[in-house]
């Protein structure tokens, strides 16, 4: 199909939406969620949210607080830099970062790296497991990421000040200003980190040198209500940073590296009686400097800029019926000191069904069709199904067909890349069931995913590395939560737990991919009382190879966090803080021969009015 095609087809899509607007009016929900189809269509999936207390213990980066607060392996090359995620034990590009339902990925990478997201001005951070290509595209094999700014509705203004200053010089400053009202939401934010990064190797005599970074983010949300059929929306988010790359225990690094990475989306919402339409047009782009010394202006550079156009028009004829259909074009640029102006298009059409067929059992279904100019792109869909025999008990399952595209790198990369590369080609399934006893909830999850033509860098006769289709991978595993909640005469204690077991086995050799572990394990304990507030943070982190063979490895850890705030006052206006971080001073590393901090301190004031 051309590209001319993809648009008639866009248009023809768009027809339809301007026909149903004949239908009576009703109001429009007071809070509004850009990512609707991450809770419309996510029923038969585990998803968590990571609401605003999580975030603010864990402000700094979204390393932290995933790593903390979920089942992801976040692998760290030293404290702040370059940050790749494994979901279920696929590589970092088979996860998908969405922010307001647009897949935000680097098109030169195809992964995100989660050091130059700040979680901080984001209403909330959730996980979505398991396969999304039907909804998401590309990249959505293990689960993915989605960063949420919700709009309310409501007459507020608020101001929240937050200060931070800790060991090694770290330093951070975060502002947000929300004011809204029945007609206008809006929210503004900026933060800004900084380092020294300068701590001591645990059990060494070395330092980690230059490793210090800063970044600056700045988040806004607008929201106007034309009427009560129609609002438009706006989301925008710049963020500016340097890290000087940190050596290792084995060499010193002089380099550094620059980020600039911006995203604006601009949504037009259309709401009458069984119709909802959507209209999004966003603009991405990610550019970066790299200097091997950091002394010399003497740099490699590269980038991207993607353009997308997507409507979406759901039709809801009964409270128990909801079909949506979705129609998006996206067209990318990407340049740089090794790509020449690669180019790609990619027209997408989904249709996505949620049916509940009785008061215990609800199925979710999806299949979408992407075609691109420079190669074919395979036939997706997913199914689920929930069960429920009692108000306590349910049973989830789903299964799904996802694939990731080659990344620019991978195709274009002077010298190096591979023209003749297909996308890389997933299927797989879990099982679920989830158990509510009043405060009690316990979910039980397992999972399996089969991947072939996983794209890997291998040398070729020449001793030249380029990218193939060689991979053929098999993930399975069990992932189990549990949390209970109890007030005792005004003392709140709240406790989590998560533990998630990995196999994630090359075919060609049988061998565990590398920086994939067995076991991790986490947990979050929360007590207050009064203006008392008490969190500990543990982590357990099983052991890692380093090596396709499995013979080198990197042992396993033990990492705790442990957090005191004091509200001063009863209006809760002031609150001070103080983190503990890696409490017992661990000895660890996420990346061979680059450790992390041992125990650190962060002091924390929050105004709020």
């Amino acid at each position: 199909m051309t590209t001319k095609k993809i648009l008639l087809f866009c248009f023809l899509s768009v027809c339809q939406c301007v026909l149903a607007q004949n239908k009576p009016a009703i109001s429009l929900n007071e809070v509004i969620v850009t990512d609707g189809a991450l809770k419309k269509y996510s029923k038969t999936l585990q998803v968590q949210v990571l609401n605003d207390s999580m975030i603010q213990r864990n402000y700094s980066s979204l390393t932290n607080l995933l790593r903390y607060n979920s089942l992801l392996y976040l692998k760290e090359y030293g404290n702040g830099m370059t940050s790749s995620v494994s979901f279920r034990g696929t590589t970092a590009a088979q996860t998908a970062v969405i922010w307001n339902g647009i897949n935000i990925n680097s098109q030169l990478l195809g992964q995100t790296d989660f050091n130059t997201i700040t979680p901080l001005g984001y209403t909330n951070v959730s996980v979505r497991t398991g396969g999304g290509s039907g909804i998401y595209g590309s990249s959505a094999i293990g689960g993915s990421i989605h960063l949420n700014n919700e709009l309310h509705f409501k007459k507020q203004f608020q101001n929240l000040l937050r200060m931070n200053f800790g060991s090694f010089n770290t330093q951070g400053y975060y502002y947000q200003l929300i004011a809204s009202d029945e007609k206008v939401a809006s929210q503004f934010s900026v933060s800004r980190n900084s380092s020294d990064n300068d701590y001591s190797y645990p059990n060494s005599n070395q330092k980690n040198q230059n490793g210090d970074y800063y970044n600056t983010s700045l988040n806004g949300s607008f929201g106007y209500k034309i009427n009560l059929n129609h609002k438009i929306n706006f989301y925008s988010q710049v963020y500016d940073g340097l890290r000087h790359f940190s050596g290792t225990l084995a060499s010193i690094s002089v380099s550094k590296y620059y980020d600039l990475n911006t995203r604006n989306l601009l949504e037009w919402v259309g709401l009458h009686k069984d119709f909802t339409s959507k209209l999004k047009l966003a603009y991405v782009t990610e550019n970066y400097k790299y200097y091997e010394n950091k002394d010399k202006d003497i740099f490699s550079e590269g980038g991207a800029k993607t353009k997308i156009i997507k409507y979406d028009l759901d039709y809801s004829p009964t409270k128990n019926f909801t079909v949506n259909s979705v129609v998006d074009f996206t067209q990318i640029n990407g340049f740089g000191t090794s790509i020449n102006n690669a180019k790609r298009s990619i027209g997408a059409a989904s249709l996505l069904v949620k049916h509940t067929l009785s008061p215990v059992m609800q199925y979710e279904a999806s299949v979408r069709q992407e075609v691109a100019t420079n190669y074919r792109n395979p036939f997706l869909y997913s199914f689920g199904l929930v069960y429920q025999p009692l108000e306590m008990y349910s049973i989830k399952l789903n299964t799904s067909k996802n694939f990731r595209l080659p990344s620019f790198n991978d195709l274009y990369w002077e010298g190096s890349g591979n023209h003749e590369l297909i996308p890389e080609l997933s299927h797989q399934m879990e099982l679920g069931q989830e158990l509510k006893i009043n405060a009690l909830k316990f979910s039980l999850t397992g999972f399996y995913i089969q991947t072939k033509g996983m794209i890997r860098w291998i040398p070729n006769e020449t001793g030249q590395w380029t990218p193939i289709n060689t991979a053929s991978v098999v993930n399975k595993g069990v992932e189990a939560t549990g949390s209970y909640f109890k007030n005792f005469r005004g003392h709140n204690f709240n406790i989590s737990l998560a533990y998630g077991y990995t196999s994630s086995v090359d075919q060609s050799n049988q061998k565990q991919l590398i920086y994939v572990p067995y076991h991790k394990m986490t947990m979050n304990a929360d007590y207050s009382y009064k203006n008392w507030s008490l969190n500990y943070q543990y982590l357990f982190n099983g052991a890692v190879f380093t090596s396709a063979d499995n013979y080198y490895r990197l042992k396993e850890y033990q990492v705790s966090n442990l957090s005191v705030y004091y509200k001063i006052g009863e209006l809760d206006h002031y609150k001070i803080g103080i983190q503990a971080l890696n409490l017992f001073n661990e000895n660890y590393q996420t990346v061979e021969v680059r450790p992390m901090p041992g125990s650190n301190y962060n002091l924390t004031l929050t105004i709020k009015y």
